[in-house]
């Protein structure tokens, strides 16, 4: 596995290695030791996977405080997904920054999303499925979520979501006090 930093700190865009010959090939899309070796987290109790029937679908943006932040390696097995991730932690010097990466099951590429992140993303295929893991379990009165169009956080989404739940429509403009960022501080 390849470990590529991102410009926001502690993220990575994680490549598989593939090793092939006549048959085909062989890629390592996950390692608790070469995770370790990296200074990752490598410890997950969930693994999630998101259809989305139709291209435009957006899913976003979430993130869970403590005492349940989790860290998420998101993969897209099917289709195509543009993921975006924010910088929540107070402390870091990429507080407020965004990143985003494309995901497709023909690139296999996964992303590494620290905690402290808000995460989401847009479909940009039909029939898109995303695969990912978590390392703390769903808590519903831990899970926050910011606008995925807020100006103050400014993500140049590739394509602008057509299909929204209503809770995530519903989640407001960037405040430091309801989105509880002092306690993301030191993650």
């Amino acid at each position: 596995m390849k470990f590529h930093q991102t410009p926001l700190k502690g993220a990575y865009v994680i490549e598989p290695e593939k090793r092939g010959d006549e048959r085909g090939w062989f890629a390592r899309i996950f390692c608790e030791k070469e995770m370790a070796a990296a200074g990752l987290v490598e410890r997950f109790v969930q693994v999630n996977n998101s259809y989305n029937a139709q291209a435009g679908t957006l899913r976003g943006m979430h993130y869970q405080l403590p005492p349940a932040p989790e860290v998420k390696i998101v993969r897209c097995v099917r289709g195509a997904l543009w993921d975006a991730i924010v910088d929540l932690r107070p402390d870091s010097p990429t507080y407020l920054k965004w990143h985003g990466v494309e995901l497709t099951a023909e690139n296999r590429l996964a992303y590494y999303v620290p905690r402290g992140f808000a995460h989401g993303f847009v479909t940009l295929e039909p029939d898109t499925e995303a695969l990912y893991l978590a390392s703390a379990f769903y808590e519903p009165s831990a899970e926050r979520g910011l606008r995925w169009n807020d100006p103050a956080i400014g993500v140049q989404w590739p394509a602008v979501g057509t299909i929204i739940s209503d809770k995530d429509a519903a989640w407001p403009d960037f405040d430091p006090g309801y989105h509880g960022v002092e306690h993301l501080r030191g993650l």
